[in-house]
């Protein structure tokens, strides 16, 4: 199609007058038909319809995004990826462990129910404001697994309760934690703490004991003065906790920690023996093979070398006590030299017994009964097991003061007996030594090749 120079000039024209509203990117285009003759046109007016193009600017846009969008994502993705892999083992022990405290837990609640009779389950938020938040002016003493704080709780009327918080970081306390739930828990008696409940959330691990005013029989030794009548109590009460203990409970028990620590008083001074988190059924077995367990001082000397703890290593325990409350003075450990054992048990050969009894009584005591008492003491302090009087005969003799007296020696044995089983057979060793070594700590499954030594 051919144009005319004026036609040129009238586009070129309209064109520029039109370059301030139309875009610099468009087509204009022109449509014409003249046949097989030549004709000649003249455009007179147009009207434009606009055709969107393609944004080529844009176009290159959307693919930097998308590429930016690539390199941020994939790599996040395989980096979570490789934290997942390298975590998803310590995720998988986490849910397993949830799933076993959660285990846990059911099995304390349905243990504890069917043998303890727990009257209550705490939660932790109510022991937490019993306790006012476990705050230092409830606290009423620290032990080897945790603390004891005095708490009240909002029943009707109030209850004045003892909790004890088992430590979080103690593996041992845990293990604490659960035999005394399942141990004390099902025992009933009058000279026992009795537990009141309990508290079980995540790490927290508390038990919940009836409050004793008067707190532990070791504020009394050789501090505050306590009369004959009310330490004579508190011994025979004592006796009658272990009898019960050892005989007379379905499920026999060795309690494996007797001290004055662990002898709670009440309002009247009737002795509660508590603490039973290294206490161990005694089932059909007449002895308890542990690692060592208890405390320096009380644990029958025996047990140092075999590992075993008996009814026997609880009476010998008993005796400290006894020679204790009626000396009012803490005893040195029996291998020390001028020990108070020593010093009774020179008393006794010399006919001297009643010059133990603790000054402070200022002669107010009955004299034949602490005769008995500390004669009793040191019969349970003898050196072989078997010589040991049973708990039951303990407890007749502080009972009836016509019961006969055990057998003693004028002075102290030199020797320990220890009971040894080897092919099925049982044989007693006797071992004497003039030095005093530190008692070892062995398993008594290897006690036949031990050589065994000590002094008194």
């Amino acid at each position: 199609m051919a144009y005319s120079g004026d036609m040129l000039m009238s586009v070129l024209n309209h064109s520029i007058e039109m370059e301030d509203t139309v875009p610099s990117s468009v087509f204009v285009g022109f449509t014409a038909a003249t046949g097989r003759v030549p004709e000649s046109h003249h455009v007179l007016d147009w009207t434009f319809s606009t055709i969107p193009l393609p944004d080529l600017n844009n176009h290159g846009s959307k693919y930097d995004k998308m590429k930016t969008i690539l390199l941020i994502v994939v790599p996040l993705i395989m980096g979570l990826l490789i934290v997942l892999i390298c975590f998803l083992p310590s995720f998988r022990r986490l849910v397993k462990r949830k799933k076993e405290m959660v285990k846990q837990k059911v099995d304390i609640e349905i243990r504890s129910r069917t043998a303890a009779n727990v009257p209550k389950m705490f939660t932790h938020k109510m022991l937490a404001k019993a306790t006012h938040n476990f705050s230092k002016e409830n606290l009423l003493g620290t032990g080897g697994f945790g603390s004891v704080y005095k708490g009240t709780l909002k029943d009707d009327p109030p209850t004045i309760v003892a909790v004890k918080k088992i430590s979080a970081t103690s593996k041992q306390g845990e293990k604490e934690y659960f035999a005394e739930i399942c141990t004390i828990g099902r025992l009933r008696h009058k000279n026992i703490v009795q537990l009141q409940g309990w508290c079980h959330e995540g790490e927290h691990h508390l038990l919940v004991y009836e409050y004793m005013l008067n707190g532990s029989l070791d504020r009394y030794i050789g501090k505050q003065f306590l009369d004959w009548d009310t330490r004579f109590k508190i011994l025979t009460g004592l006796a009658s906790a272990l009898l019960y203990l050892h005989e007379d409970s379905s499920n026999p028990v060795v309690h494996r920690d007797v001290k004055p620590n662990n002898v709670m008083l009440d309002e009247e001074f009737n002795a509660h023996l508590g603490d039973f988190g290294l206490a161990r059924l005694l089932q059909n077995d007449d002895s308890v093979t542990t690692m060592l367990a208890g405390t320096p001082g009380y644990l029958a000397p025996e047990v140092g070398f075999t590992g075993k703890s008996t009814p026997e290593s609880d009476v010998y325990s008993f005796g400290v006590v006894v020679i204790e409350v009626v000396c009012g003075r803490r005893s040195k450990g029996i291998m020390d030299e001028n020990s108070l054992v020593d010093y009774v048990w020179n008393s006794f050969g010399q006919k001297e017994l009643l010059n133990c009894v603790d000054p402070k009584l200022e002669s107010e005591f009955d004299e034949e009964q602490a005769k008995r008492t500390l004669i009793v003491g040191l019969a349970c302090l003898h050196p072989d097991s078997t010589q040991r009087p049973k708990i039951r005969k303990v407890v007749q003799i502080f009972l009836n003061p016509d019961e006969p007296l055990m057998d003693l020696p004028e002075s102290r044995p030199g020797a320990v007996y220890i009971t040894v089983s080897s092919s099925g057979s049982t044989t007693t060793t006797n071992v004497e030594s003039k030095s005093a070594p530190q008692l070892p700590s062995l398993d008594s499954s290897k006690a036949d090749d031990v050589v065994l030594q000590c002094d008194f």
